[in-house]
């Protein structure tokens, strides 16, 4: 596992601040880790949990700013229907969260190609009217926002030497 460092003090402050900034902490420590970009290389240097992390953060940024179409556009849909994040936010304890994972699968599958090529600001626009199924998913995905960032938070509280050394 790649040596991912965050002093105590930074911790005890984000923790302070809130779960967003406790979560924050540990995400910019694996990004500052990686060279602030995830690769095929520098992914086998981290542990499956600070990739599930990531993983989280790519879902989390693109659902929040522009939903599921966003995310599948944008290149990220592989990321996270292609690979078990669900089974792993599964174990995090986040239920909820893998099983609209798994209703947005069935969705991706049959409908990535045409989401993820190129097109214009117009094109792009237009398929939040084609595809309106996955309004649920951002609706639902929004909803339980706070509770998914909540349990994120206590997994890796409870986890901690899975995610980063704490220096003191």
């Amino acid at each position: 596992m790649k040596e991912v460092k965050i002093q105590d003090s930074v911790l005890k402050e984000a923790a302070e601040a809130g779960m967003d900034e406790f979560v924050g902490v540990f995400l910019k420590a694996i990004h500052e880790s990686i060279g602030g970009s995830l690769s095929a290389e520098n992914m086998r240097e981290l542990s499956s949990d600070q990739i599930t992390l990531l993983a989280w953060e790519a879902l989390h940024d693109e659902v929040m700013d522009g939903g599921f179409v966003q995310l599948i556009h944008n290149g990220w849909g592989a990321f996270i229907f292609r690979n078990p994040f669900d089974k792993a936010i599964r174990e995090w304890g986040l239920t909820k969260l893998c099983t609209l994972i798994r209703r947005g699968h069935k969705l991706y599958f049959a409908h990535h190609e045409e989401i993820e090529r190129d097109c214009t600001d117009e094109e792009f626009m237009a398929l939040f009217e084609k595809y309106p199924a996955f309004d649920d998913l951002d609706d639902e995905f929004l909803e339980q926002e706070e509770h998914f960032v909540a349990a994120i938070a206590h997994y890796i509280d409870e986890h901690i030497e899975n995610f980063a050394i704490i220096e003191q």
